[in-house]
């Protein structure tokens, strides 16, 4: 039986939520079988070729076009199954996959294979005075873990990112998800069989028991990092108890900052796509930030924009004059993620007071400003000390695909070992290569 035969069962599906592996013993040997076949394929990977990688990526969007019904009708389960779980109407969003998603999703595998390869990429040379000739060369980092809740689209991007840049990936989805996930992998692993990568490149890991997450994160003799994708939660969970490094980003409080010359109409139009394009990601605004000067013209304008869209505004004692229809704000909500129809708004009375407001509320995601003052928007990009910061753009262009990279793994907010949308360049290491004729040490 198929693994997405399997997951398609729901009874069964059912007793994996609790325990499947038959027993703690069972379950670490099952986690440590999935490591040491990950990292067996990362050996080999290092090995493939830029156009085994390109047939695998376009093999597999092929796929994907082909059986779009499938895994349609695997994503109609979960969506079935999701109140279940809980989930809110954000959560659910992400889960849903419409044709135009799995279309996306197939692009997306295009676009990954038309990146060159960063694989070999001689990224710094020097010739010595003895002759010896020094190259810094692009690597994978090995086997990446990689822990996500109910985005099924993700499964596809993560996928071909991490092979793309000679990794391998075990990939623990939410269970909210398990149809739609077991209905994607199963493609991109008939598709590496197809181009002759190894088949243990790509694993989704198949249980829902949670004590496996645990499992992976010690096992760092075979797993290079862990990527958490999902709520808060998780990640300072993956982050409390991996073994190996963390790439991660905890939440998106992002903010926009109304200067005092920013134009009124761009003001509203950047404020509601930041925030209402869509509200359940990291890269939506969860704040609004005004200058006093600006707030008479601006804040009742944009306010209005933004309850005309349902949004609920807290704010400051400057805000409700302005907005009457404001409710207090604490300073808490100052901190908060939304991802919802929720917006926090603060009124201040200069430049350094909002960079400094910025600075201490902000999970150091994404900040815009809105200005025509070209020295404010030199000083706010200075200052500001988060992963992106936009000038005259929408907060939802922190993105890998929106920037050029050919989609993302996910956004981080570190500094080590990268920071912002990390793609195939960032799911890569480096080691120095040496080529000498015979020279030694005196």
């Amino acid at each position: 039986m198929t693994l997405v035969a399997q997951l398609l069962d729901t009874k069964r599906l059912n007793r994996m939520a609790s325990k499947d592996i038959h027993g703690i013993g069972d379950l670490r040997d099952y986690c440590l079988s999935v490591a040491r076949t990950a990292k067996r394929a990362a050996a080999e990977l290092t090995q493939a070729s830029g156009a085994q990688k390109q047939h695998w990526l376009r093999r597999s969007s092929q796929l994907m076009g082909e059986r779009s019904i499938a895994i349609s009708e695997a994503n109609r389960l979960d969506l079935r199954e999701a109140p279940g779980y809980g989930l809110t109407d954000a959560q659910v969003d992400r889960l849903r996959l419409t044709p135009d998603r799995i279309a996306s999703m197939a692009e997306g595998l295009e676009e990954v294979a038309t990146l060159p390869d960063p694989i070999g990429e001689v990224m710094w040379s020097s010739v010595r005075p003895n002759g010896l000739e020094v190259l810094k060369v692009r690597v994978p980092l090995g086997v990446i873990f990689f822990i996500y809740e109910s985005r099924p689209n993700v499964t596809a991007d993560a996928a071909a990112l991490c092979v793309k840049s000679g990794n391998a990936v075990i990939l623990r989805g939410g269970k909210e998800a398990a149809h739609s996930n077991a209905a994607i992998t199963e493609i991109l692993a008939e598709a590496a069989v197809d181009a002759g990568l190894p088949a243990g490149a790509v694993q989704l890991i198949a249980t829902a028991d949670r004590e496996a997450v645990g499992h992976f994160l010690n096992l760092p003799e075979y797993i290079n990092v862990a990527i958490p994708r999902g709520g808060e939660g998780l990640i300072r969970r993956v982050s409390a108890e991996a073994k190996m490094p963390v790439i991660k980003h905890y939440a998106g409080n992002c903010h926009v900052y109304l200067d005092q010359s920013a134009d009124p109409e761009l003001a509203e139009r950047l404020v509601v796509n930041s925030k209402c394009q869509r509200m359940g990601v990291c890269n939506a605004a969860e704040s609004l930030v005004v200058h006093a000067a600006a707030a008479p013209a601006l804040l009742p304008r944009v306010a209005a924009a933004l309850l005309d869209r349902g949004i609920e505004i807290r704010g400051d004692r400057q805000t409700q004059e302005w907005v009457p229809q404001a409710k207090p704000a604490t300073e808490e909500d100052y901190r908060e993620e939304y991802l919802g129809p929720i917006i926090s708004v603060k009124v201040v009375g200069s430049l350094d007071e909002a960079i400094e407001h910025i600075n201490r509320c902000s999970s150091q995601h994404t900040e815009a400003i809105v200005t025509r003052d070209i020295d404010a928007a030199r000083e706010f990009t200075a200052r500001i000390d988060s992963a992106a910061v936009m000038v005259n753009a929408s907060t939802r262009f922190n993105d890998g695909g929106q920037f050029g990279l050919g989609g993302e793994i996910g956004i981080s907010t570190d500094k080590f070992h990268a920071r912002g949308p990390c793609g195939i360049n960032e799911l890569t290491s480096y080691k120095y290569v040496v080529f000498g004729k015979g020279q030694i040490r005196e």
